[in-house]
């Protein structure tokens, strides 16, 4: 099967041009610039991409799909189909399911599942608990992408607490720790002053005071020692303050090519600020919280000065029924994998970034950072996983289109400028003209 892209705008490491794609059965066999010569003349399908941009497939990092044991809230099916409408074509799911993804076993059994389920490529997190190190060297490094360790707060009862453990566990680490950073006596502090002064479920307005830029510091800090002290290789999600960026800044960013220190922001925490609480309430509450404008930013600035390597989405779906109430009854988290590509297309309209950098954050470093192999980048000899995005094609988000089991979103009623016009994943159309092919099943990522 051969198949041409043409007459789009490729956008790929640090460049935009207008040519062509080449693509032979699961792989890239051309990538030409208008003009060039094309490998041959004919073509199984040809994709005309005109006035289009062609990107790389996103490859999203930090993802919670759910299954097993947490499957009424989402499932590996039904958010694969999400990820391919959004352009996602890869993404890593974390180890908080039901049960944890902590030992061997419950990691061979996500995979089997990811196997006769998953619309688009992946892999899963192995997590850290207090008393699991011992597993890390029967670990296959070219199965993963790394070991997830909720330090500090952790919903999923994976909180890793004990002085001993984190050093034993950033001593032993054979890949890349992942680490969610905020501090659960801080929390659970403030939670108590709050209760005492607003009842038992406070507003979710005070979510960003409960769960404090001050939690999330000084986890980060502690992280960022430990790291240091065991020359670990470290990438703290989903940073959420201004402060943990200082923190980070002389480890990260693009004066090293292997920095031992990196960090993850995410699409919501970069779109919304603590502010947007007042018209959407707990919807958009999560671990860690959302935080003042200011934050919000100094994170957007971040994305151009090399702090950040990485925009992920912690996709987090819950029962629309889960998300009333306050910063007690009300469950964290958020379903945005669908929309992810097509926000952070609106932040280039808006000059928070270019769509270059966009691509690099998104594609490209995620690929460099958890090596993967032959992925993140339109190259000769990778896998075919592309997505075309069409501009000024507005459109409006409503429940009929959310693919998600959740099926809400913060995003609803949003009327977006960009469009996902195609995705493939491994050369093969899985999403087009608004349908995903459910017929399809992705691949598991290797890693170099």
């Amino acid at each position: 099967m051969k198949t041409l892209i043409k007459g789009g705008t490729i956008v790929n490491e640090g460049k935009c041009f207008n040519g062509a794609i080449v693509i032979e059965d699961d792989r890239i066999i051309a990538v030409t610039k208008q003009g060039d010569e094309l490998p041959g003349t004919s073509f199984d399908e040809t994709i005309d991409a005109s006035g289009c941009l062609v990107l790389p497939g996103v490859i999203d990092e930090h993802v919670h799909f759910r299954e097993p044991g947490l499957t009424a809230k989402a499932d590996i099916d039904s958010e694969s189909r999400a990820a391919a409408a959004g352009g996602v074509t890869t993404y890593f799911d974390m180890p908080n399911t039901v049960p944890q993804t902590t030992t061997l076993e419950a990691l061979n059994e996500k995979f089997c599942t990811a196997r006769k389920k998953s619309h688009v490529n992946y892999s899963f997190f192995y997590g850290a608990t207090n008393d699991n190190a011992a597993t890390f060297g029967s670990l296959d490094i070219h199965r993963i992408p790394g070991i997830k360790l909720f330090m500090g707060s952790s919903t999923g009862n994976m909180l890793v607490d004990r002085r001993e453990s984190l050093e034993r566990i950033f001593k032993t680490a054979p890949l890349p720790l992942m680490a969610h950073c905020e501090d659960t006596a801080i929390i659970n502090a403030n939670m108590e002053t709050a209760k005492q002064g607003y009842g038992d479920d406070p507003d979710v307005m005070l979510h960003a005071m409960i769960r404090s830029e001050e939690a999330c510091v000084e986890s980060t800090r502690l992280a960022v020692e430990l790291a240091v002290k065991h020359r670990s290789r470290l990438h703290i999600a989903h940073i959420s303050t201004a402060e943990e960026l200082d923190l980070i800044a002389q480890y990260a960013g693009g004066s090293s090519a292997d920095p031992l220190i990196t960090a993850e922001v995410t699409v919501g925490h970069l779109y919304f600020t603590n502010l947007d609480h007042e018209r959407l309430g707990a919807l958009i509450k999560v671990n860690p919280a959302i935080k003042t404008p200011v934050d919000r930013e100094l994170l957007r600035r971040s994305l151009s000065d090399g702090t950040i390597v990485t925009v992920a989405t912690d996709h987090a779906p819950h029962l629309i029924s889960e998300k009333q109430g306050g910063c007690c009854k009300a469950a964290s988290g958020m379903p945005m994998i669908q929309f992810s590509l097509v926000t952070m297309l609106e932040l280039t309209d808006e000059h928070v970034l270019t769509v270059e950098k966009m691509v690099e954050l998104m594609c490209h470093n995620p690929a460099r950072l958890f090596s993967v192999n032959g992925r993140g980048f339109l190259r000769e000899g990778y896998k075919a996983d592309i997505v075309v995005v069409r501009p000024g094609s507005p459109w409006t988000v409503g429940r009929d289109c959310i693919l998600s089991k959740c099926r809400w979103s913060p995003m609803e009623g949003h009327t977006y400028r960009w469009r996902v016009e195609r995705t493939l994943c491994n050369g093969h159309t899985v999403y087009a003209d608004g349908k995903v092919d459910d017929q399809y099943i992705g691949e598991e990522i290797r890693f170099r």
